[in-house]
């Protein structure tokens, strides 16, 4: 889950990390009131979860609280990258003497954590790793070791931060670390840290994405979602406890059993849609170990619920759970929805009693249900039945 700004900047409060005051507002009143607390210039800054917000116009310095008003009121509503902002952060302004760029991630390809570190702050850290690669330090991060002060020296270093705010550098980092550790955090960055005209560091942005996977031990995290923003089937099938995302611009939904297997789903039929008038997939849904007719039902009433779903792929590969229970489960999912169920289904069955699966389908006789026996052919015929819905509806 990726965090808000003011977010992120209370959990870097929460861990000891220097933060300037600021209230977060849905209104140009209250944030002409939160001006009017914290005194002096105030920026007005955009709640996107999206990069970009000062180029498009969505961070904006006011010298007055009629001012911050004004600003705030030109703020909210705008699309920005189309994220809608419904908040504004009234911040304290800060000089600023020089931009630093800081973040903790976790390194996927090389399966360990990453520090990256740079004297250069405030552009686009993509920008700067193209343009001047050797500007930007990168110091891979032992999990059990971690940062210590020492390693935190070591990162300054590389990065090439002065040396008249080292030290200061250095405690922020031991504290940014914490907080990546202890929110259970795959990234922690920010950008930029500040050095102001007295010396002193501060992190005047931030941008943090939390794991949901440890989500069980932050009960307190579920209150960071934004519900108005948050996809409503994405919440739907969270609801049901439901491993789904949802994807721009498919018409052909995807159920399968195991991540590996879903993603493979993904790219045949996004590879079968080029024949069929470049229909794509919909979603991810990973129904994992557990094909009961509950959870059928439930991954089906998500798909269905799609309007841009035009047929359904239920790809599964019987092992643990073998195909007899997923076609049971079929059978009685589409007998819980009921007339909920419209759409075209194509079942693929493969592995642990396929044929007994293959028998229960045959006999329920479905008229929503084709069987096909290869994976490739069956996303050639979701492709299909998505692509001859589209001109349906279309008619």
């Amino acid at each position: 889950m990726d965090l808000y700004e003011y977010q992120a900047k209370d959990l870097f409060a929460a861990h000891g990390v220097p933060v300037l005051p600021g209230r977060t507002v849905e209104t140009p009143e209250e944030a002409a009131a939160a001006a009017r607390e914290l005194g002096g210039t105030v920026v007005v800054k955009a709640q996107v979860k999206t990069g970009g917000r000062g180029k498009a116009g969505g961070v904006k310095l006011a010298t007055s609280p009629e001012e911050t008003q004004e600003k705030a009121a030109a703020i909210l509503g705008m699309d920005i990258k189309g994220h809608t902002v419904h908040r504004v952060l009234v911040t304290e302004a800060s000089d600023i003497a020089e931009e630093y760029y800081f973040s903790f991630l976790l390194d996927r390809s090389n399966r360990t954590f990453l520090a990256m570190c740079s004297a250069d702050g405030g552009m686009e850290i993509e920008q700067l790793a193209v343009e001047r690669p050797e500007a930007l330090a990168r110091i891979p991060i032992d999990a059990i070791a971690g940062v210590d002060r020492a390693k935190a020296a070591e990162i300054v270093a590389a990065g090439r931060i002065p040396e008249i705010v080292a030290d200061q550098a250095a405690d922020v980092i031991v504290k940014l670390w914490e907080t990546f550790v202890a929110e259970d955090a795959t990234l922690v960055e920010v950008n930029p840290l500040v050095r102001d005209p007295q010396d002193k560091v501060v992190a005047l942005d931030g941008k943090v994405t939390l794991d949901a996977n440890a989500d069980f031990r932050h009960p307190g995290h579920a209150d960071l979602v934004d519900e108005r923003t948050e996809n409503p089937l994405e919440a739907k099938a969270k609801a049901k406890n439901l491993n789904y995302v949802k994807l721009d611009d498919g018409q052909v939904g995807i159920i399968g059993n195991g991540a590996g297997l879903v993603m493979s789903t993904l790219d045949v039929v996004a590879y079968a849609g080029e024949r069929h008038g470049g229909v794509k997939p919909a979603n991810f849904l990973d129904i994992g170990g557990g094909a009961s007719a509950k959870v059928m039902a439930d991954g089906l009433d998500v798909i269905l619920g799609d309007p841009d779903v035009k047929s359904v792929f239920v790809n599964v590969f019987g092992g643990i759970t073998a195909c007899d229970a997923v076609a049971n489960g079929i059978v009685e999912a589409l007998k819980i929805l009921g007339d909920s169920a419209s759409k075209p289904l194509v079942v693929r069955l493969d592995g642990n009693n396929v044929v007994e699966g293959r028998r229960i389908l045959d006999e329920a006789n479905h008229p929503l249900v084709t069987q096909v026996d290869t994976m490739d052919n069956a996303a050639d015929k979701a492709a299909e039945l998505a692509a001859a819905g589209i001109s349906g509806a279309g008619a």
